[in-house]
């Protein structure tokens, strides 16, 4: 079986894909993934990437869409609006469109018998419906999609007129949530989250358990390019106050002097930090909050935009941490994430839950009936 996985520009967008290719390549199953941008990263995890949109990168097009259509950026800094995924349908079908040309290309030289796309990647269902195979749509996080996939359809009538595609492709859907995090039933198959951000050789303070409480803090990979790093260094003093030590995942950027218990670290995979962290401070993002369940850390999130703020809501709503502002961070809330036993007791709780669920590599003989169907 041939699979395309189709991709958004992200690596949040992409990664959380990386262990389902990895099951289907274990498996036997010839896997490409046709994508643009930072989601080409995907490379390092040995899955063979096809650039479809060469010297282009997220914030390079997400300026494009700012110069061009500044109304649509704007929409996905509104805390209320961005709560729902369609509002973000607009943007991501821009992207979306630029994309599709050279997705086309890649499927009519693959010809793949299934695609597997991520959340907002409108390409993914229009290539499969011009092949005429099913698609399905690698969930991220706890944004719900109902409606997304039909808006953007619509958002995406010329791209579809222009390959002659009058259909809609047979659409299934992959839910990552851990079920008690979100409301109402899981859309389409729930599978487990597996943590993949890169492979690394540990550096000396992740081969050792720290002598003190240790929080990690990470602003993602787009927050701080659209929205600098004041929050950041709002973090960074309120720290100098608190006993315990501050590693700041924040790759290769200079974030100037740091109190003496506030080390910046390169870049390294988060996962393989939060294994040695109490508790972590975040912007977030779908993979942060999931990979921090997945240790089984309470977390403090400050969402600034995109699905942010819903993956805030279902951190803060399950009780495993609270959804702040920048302004909110000071001592007493640094001593409370470290000290409260209710948070994590309940990350702990969800962690548990998060591990019983099924593995990408269970879904690998669905989808290949699906294929065959």
């Amino acid at each position: 079986m041939r699979v395309l996985f189709v991709s958004a520009l992200g690596t949040g967008h992409v990664l959380p894909a990386v262990p389902l290719a990895w099951a289907l390549r274990a498996a036997g199953h010839d896997v490409r993934l046709a994508a643009a941008g930072d989601a080409l990263v995907a490379e390092r995890a040995g899955i063979e990437v096809e650039d479809v949109l060469p010297g282009q990168n997220m914030s390079g097009v997400f300026e494009w869409i700012r110069a061009n259509r500044p109304e649509l950026v704007q929409r996905l800094g509104n805390s209320e609006a961005t709560r729902d995924l369609r509002e973000a349908v607009p943007v991501f079908a821009q992207v979306a469109d630029r994309m599709a040309d050279g997705i086309i290309e890649v499927a009519a030289r693959f010809q793949p018998d299934l695609v597997v796309y991520t959340q907002l990647q409108g390409a993914g269902p229009l290539v499969a419906a011009k092949l005429g195979v099913p698609a399905v749509q690698q969930g991220f996080g706890f944004a719900r999609t109902a409606g997304v996939n039909e808006l953007m359809r619509e958002h995406l009538a010329d791209a579809y007129a222009r390959h002659g595609v009058t259909g809609s492709a047979t659409l299934h859907k992959i839910d990552v949530a851990p079920p008690s995090m979100i409301p109402g039933e899981p859309e389409g198959w729930s599978t487990r989250y597996i943590p993949y951000n890169g492979g690394t050789v540990l550096p000396e303070p992740l081969r050792q358990p720290p002598s003190r409480p240790r929080v990690a803090v990470t602003l993602g990979t787009v927050s701080p390019t659209m929205n600098g790093f004041a929050t950041l260094r709002r973090i960074i003093d309120v720290a100098a106050g608190v006993d315990a030590e501050f590693v700041l995942a924040v790759g290769s950027t200079d974030v100037g002097d740091l109190p003496d218990n506030v080390v910046a670290l390169p870049w390294m995979p988060l996962n393989s930090l939060l294994r040695t962290c109490s508790a972590v401070i975040h912007h977030g993002g779908a993979g942060t909050a999931l990979t921090a369940i997945d240790a089984g850390l309470p977390q403090v999130v400050l969402p600034d935009g995109a699905d942010r703020f819903a993956n805030a809501d279902a951190v803060h709503e399950r009780g495993m941490g609270v959804s702040v502002t920048p302004s909110d961070v000071d001592t007493e809330l640094m001593d409370w994430l470290l000290r409260a036993d209710k948070p994590r007791a309940i990350a702990a709780e969800v962690r548990e839950e998060m591990h019983a669920m099924a593995t990408p590599a269970s879904l690998v003989p669905r989808l290949v009936e699906l294929a065959a169907s």
